[in-house]
């Protein structure tokens, strides 16, 4: 019963006050801890153990800058508003790992609150209600971890709380496996796509040949026709479904279909439905593909087949297994 919740500040429900992620300079990075990067924050809701870059920390930084499963981490900054006060789960972790300094970590006491409640209270449409509430916007969007503590959350029993944590990490389990499943079917197509039209290709040239008689050498801009993204006003945005959805690049691309979770009312570039998507602003490559009509901001560029658009299964699997190409441009 709703008569059983109670209101906590978040500070009351953490096991110790909030804290910023750690800065090293370049000469540290490379080797040591992982580290969890703004990028991975935005790609993984429930981090597991990925691939992250590393930073080498002495014992003392350990002791403040390690995370532990169940921590939640925060944006604490972000160039759009939505992205500030973004909150991940330390869903799993196999070695020691710290979290840079755009991030936010806040430790939730076990005895008086479940992590993954509070993961699915602060991504609710509530929860993003209350994280705007402290967004404070100068050169760019920010929440300050002081105020993050004394935001009041309403909550219910422990028990409570860990049930219906439960059932929404259920939901979650079955969606990640699915994505796994599409990956791997993804995968299976892309390998004929590499058999049918790129492999041809390497093996005749590394005879001395031709691939095909009729096969032609070529740019990017032979075959497919794109627009490069231009980001609206940022007063435009919203995240209540008013106009149209907007991406702006790698934090937007779940598993095809990208996810709609900003709008804007002045759309200034757009892509069609099955258009190929790439991300063209660090990290540059990302891609996925667009379900319906949709704005692209400047960090995306939209494909499409010059004469076709039903070619739109080419025009993915081409830039695909272009990508290591393409990702030169982020060195």
């Amino acid at each position: 019963m709703m008569s059983e919740w109670k209101e906590y500040t978040f500070r009351e429900l953490l096991d110790s006050p909030v804290r910023n992620g750690i800065y090293k300079k370049k000469e540290f990075h490379g080797r040591g801890c992982t580290i969890v990067n703004m990028g991975e924050l935005f790609a993984y809701p429930r981090l597991k153990n990925v691939e992250m870059k590393r930073v080498e920390l002495t014992d003392k930084e350990k002791e403040k800058f390690l995370l532990e499963k169940g921590d939640l981490i925060f944006a604490r900054r972000s160039l759009t508003a939505e992205g500030a006060g973004k909150c991940s789960l330390v869903y799993e972790i196999a070695e020691s790992t710290t979290f840079e300094s755009s991030i936010i970590r806040a430790r939730p006491d076990h005895q008086k609150t479940a992590s993954e409640f509070l993961y699915y209270y602060f991504n609710s449409r509530y929860g993003k209600y209350l994280l705007g509430t402290i967004l404070r916007q100068v050169a760019v969007a920010g929440i300050t971890g002081s105020d993050l503590m004394e935001l009041v959350l309403e909550l219910p029993p422990l028990p409570e709380q860990k049930a219906i944590a439960s059932v929404l990490s259920s939901l979650d389990d079955k969606i990640d496996l699915l994505h796994r499943q599409n990956k791997t079917l993804e995968a299976m197509a892309e390998t004929l796509f590499r058999q049918w039209f790129v492999e041809p290709v390497h093996r005749s040239e590394s005879e001395g040949g031709e691939a095909q008689e009729d096969w032609e050498k070529g740019v990017l801009q032979d075959e497919f026709d794109f627009t490069m993204g231009q980001s609206p006003q940022g007063s435009t945005f919203n995240q209540e479904g008013i106009g149209m959805p907007m991406f702006q690049g790698n934090a937007d691309f779940t598993f095809r279909f990208p996810e709609e979770r900003v709008f804007t009312t002045e759309p200034k570039r757009l892509a069609y439905p099955l258009d190929t998507l790439i991300s063209v602003r660090a990290p540059v490559g990302a891609q996925n593909m667009a379900k319906k009509e949709c704005c692209i901001g400047r960090g995306v560029a939209a494909f499409r087949y010059k004469h076709n658009n039903n070619f739109y299964t080419y025009t993915y699997f081409k830039l695909r297994s272009l990508m290591d190409e393409i990702k030169k441009f982020n060195d």
